[in-house]
């Protein structure tokens, strides 16, 4: 028995798999093979039934046509939900990644048929759409239609982009799934273990357990430096020319419009954060004394202190946590959390083949969000299931605005997940009696905080030294990355912490800089934002949580700035910002008296 099988068995995750057969029975399947067919006709259907005729459609009209391309699109995801999730979970099986493969290609040869659409609607002039979007027949796709008009000055010629989307599949969409091969099957140090295995042993008390792991992971990652750095170059490359055509004037613009935020509120963010990165020195000075250390290094960033309970967890514990957290909280979310225990929409062992991390993905509405984790049994990986079921929850309320209104732009999506992790957080701090626990306790939330808000803004700025290097440089080798690495880093913990030479490669395993290039903020955003939302469910009680789960219902259906309008938070004002990061400051102040 492999160490990950043991651990499953220990745990009792070993037969927590996700039921994937409410999407589809089986790969070859009729439904499945049917569905792929009918995409690819309708597709076809669509395109020649309505190109060149949107400046003429009534509201009528155009609600059907919009109807009838969410419909397709409903059923493309269900075919990528399907397709993923069979693979993500053995990405060393090839027939599982050909099929994933051949459903990329699907999308792009769909997506190519109907990308008409939204090239003649933001054609139209201001007036026209305007007076369509007036007509009460749309009103459940006015936003949606409303904001595809800011892509405006970023679209194409219809052939240009036919074109790039039909070359997508073989694009970043491939590239980034070869990252998740090498990844994934990459073993580490002489037990051949996975990613999550040694990442997990970054946490554990013993020191030259956390040296060993670190090494163990730097040596796996060189191993494949070549390519991993080749992949990045090629994704950086990708995203350089993709600006360069539709004139985006900065990396991270393309991202901001998808989250429908301003590249000025980004800016205030990130300005914001990178001001209090003596928050992290602090902290780290201080641990290192508590530690009882002469100097922290990179692998004692997540040592844990002395009082923190270092008991293991099983899942059936971790559900009772999560569940009675939620429920103390909201019936609400516990209910639609609860499901995922009871309905196998769940994948929870640490596997061979499986990709490490964790993730949600929302499916499509008329399904159900699907959650990936590798539970381990700490105390961490509780806070990462309820953070899932966060994301999952949110899925759940926002799914009856249909497939286009529930997409949430990502800095609101982190938002339900982190304030997940907190409810848990508080709930647990409540029965903890001991100061040295309750210090350790609390110090571990803040590590957590660290990561979601600092560690994140400091990933943003090596993203920005990346693209910007790409741009200006050309093709960046792997030390030129691991410098600015480096350097990122080390500008976040000061001389709190000693980064090591084998801390340079780090960055080569972090999928969200190719699959997502610009994604991490929305980290530090959602962070902030749950604080700033925190201490208003303490100031108003019970009236909130009909107002928080009014925001998770509503989705994507409106723009971040008027989903937070009920809170009166302005997202443009630095003090705002500097509001989550004195709750920040205050937390370390109480938990360095203790």
């Amino acid at each position: 028995m492999t160490d990950a099988a043991r651990l499953s068995k220990d745990l009792g995750t070993e037969k927590i798999i996700w039921n994937l057969t409410d999407l589809y029975p089986a790969t070859d399947s009729k439904q499945f093979n049917d569905d792929v067919s009918w995409c690819e006709r309708e597709s076809l259907a669509i395109g020649n039934d309505c190109r060149g005729t949107i400046e003429k459609l009534s509201a009528k009209q155009l609600f059907d046509l919009v109807y009838r391309i969410e419909h397709m699109e409903i059923r493309l995801g269900k075919l990528c939900t399907f397709a993923f999730l069979h693979f993500i979970t053995q990405v060393d099986n090839e027939q599982a990644g050909a099929l994933y493969q051949t459903i990329h290609e699907l999308v792009s040869t769909c997506t190519k048929e109907t990308v008409f659409f939204e090239l003649e609607w933001n054609k139209l002039d201001d007036d026209c759409a305007n007076t369509l979007l007036k007509d009460p027949q749309l009103a459940g796709y006015h936003h949606y239609l409303q904001s595809m008009r800011r892509y405006r000055p970023h679209q194409l010629l219809e052939v240009e982009e036919r074109l790039l989307i039909e070359t997508k599949a073989v694009g970043r969409k491939s590239w980034t799934t070869l990252f998740e091969k090498v990844i994934g099957q990459l073993r580490f140090g002489e037990r051949g273990r996975t990613e999550e295995e040694v990442l997990s042993d970054l946490y554990h008390q013993d020191r030259t357990i956390r040296a060993q792991a670190a090494d163990d992971l730097t040596a796996g990652l060189k191993s494949q430096s070549h390519i991993l750095t080749h992949i990045y170059n090629t994704l950086a490359a990708d995203k350089m020319i993709s600006d360069r055509l539709r004139n985006h004037q900065i990396w991270v613009s393309a991202m901001n419009l998808d989250n429908q935020v301003n590249d000025d509120t980004v800016d205030t963010l990130v300005t914001a954060v990178t001001s209090r990165y003596d928050i992290v020195n602090r902290y780290y000075h201080q641990k290192t004394t508590l530690l009882g250390f002469d100097t922290l290094y990179d692998y004692d960033r997540y040592a844990p202190l002395p009082g923190l309970p270092t008991t293991t967890i099983d899942w059936l514990r971790c559900k009772e946590m999560v569940l009675e957290s939620f429920g103390e909280f909201s019936e609400v979310m516990r209910a639609c959390a609860e499901q995922f225990f009871t309905k196998s929409w769940i994948h929870a062992p640490v596997m061979s083949g499986k990709r490490g991390g964790a993730f949600a993905h929302p499916c499509v509405p008329e399904i159900h969000p699907y959650i990936m984790a590798n539970f381990t049994g700490t105390v961490r990986d509780v806070s990462t299931i309820a953070h899932e079921l966060g994301h999952g929850v949110h899925q759940v309320l926002a799914a009856d605005n249909g497939y286009f209104n529930s997409h949430t732009p990502l800095v609101l999506a982190e938002t339900a997940s982190v304030f997940a992790e907190l409810l848990v957080f508080k709930s647990q701090l409540k029965i903890i009696d001991s100061p040295l626990e309750k210090q350790a306790f609390i110090c571990q939330k803040l590590e957590s905080i660290f990561a979601t808000v600092f560690r994140q803004v400091a990933m943003n700025r090596f993203e920005n030294s990346m693209h910007e290097g790409r741009r200006v440089q050309g093709e960046l080798t792997s030390e030129q990355l691991s410098l600015s690495w480096m350097q990122t880093q080390q500008e976040m913990f000061g001389d709190s912490v000693t980064l090591r030479d084998e801390y340079r490669i780090w960055w080569s395993y972090i999928p969200h800089f190719l699959s997502t290039p610009g994604y991490v903020y929305s980290y530090a955003f959602g962070e902030l934002l749950v604080l700033a939302l925190y201490g208003i469910y303490q100031h108003e009680g019970r009236p909130f949580i009909s107002k928080y789960l009014d925001l998770l219902s509503a989705g994507g259906s409106a723009s971040p700035y008027e989903l937070l309008k009920p809170f009166d938070i302005d997202l443009n004002d630095p003090s705002f910002w500097h509001h989550g990061l004195n709750v920040i400051d205050k937390m370390l102040s109480e938990a360095i008296e203790m």
